[in-house]
């Protein structure tokens, strides 16, 4: 059975809203500009606005429709679903992605491996590279200066020096 999308944005709204509630509940550590509140708070946020994004049908501008292929006698038959060789590994690549952060930033640091995982994702979705190694080479920094600078983030230097 398959749900409405407005069934399943309602339910996103309502696990962000109860998500958010309980960060803003949580005490802030005294001193500290992050503390154990502000992940829960952040995330909900975002789950609800995202929810909201689904009911009201944000992004969402066409349904998916099967592919068909004429037949010699004026009928249609459905396509076959894609193949290759490496299509059903897909569903590897996110363990495989995390078992190499783990494996690799400590030693490579956390820029270098981070740009290596958003260009084999981007790639994997089916970006091309002329879009997939800049988004590589620019979302590391971004991350770093808002998880690094912003929110004081310890991540792993590696290879690179570390005052930037």
């Amino acid at each position: 059975m398959r749900l409405p999308d407005s069934v399943t944005g309602s339910f996103l709204v309502v696990l962000g809203t109860a998500a958010a509630y309980g960060g803003w509940l949580l005490p802030p550590v005294p001193g500290q500009p992050v503390g154990p509140n502000v992940f829960p708070l952040v995330i909900g946020i975002g789950l609800a606005l995202c929810g909201l994004a689904i009911v009201f049908g944000i992004g969402h501008t066409f349904e998916e429709a099967e592919e068909l292929i004429p037949l010699e006698d004026g009928q249609v038959a459905a396509a076959a679903p894609p193949q290759g060789r490496f299509y059903g590994l897909r569903a590897l690549l996110p363990p495989a992605l995390l078992l190499f952060y783990v494996v690799a930033a400590d030693r490579l640091g956390f820029i270098i491996t981070a740009a290596i995982m958003v260009y084999v994702t981007s790639t994997a979705l089916g970006a091309k590279w002329k879009l997939a190694l800049p988004l590589a080479a620019l979302a590391p920094f971004a991350i770093h200066l808002i998880f690094g600078k912003l929110l004081r983030v310890p991540l792993p230097a590696g290879l690179l020096p570390t005052p930037w």
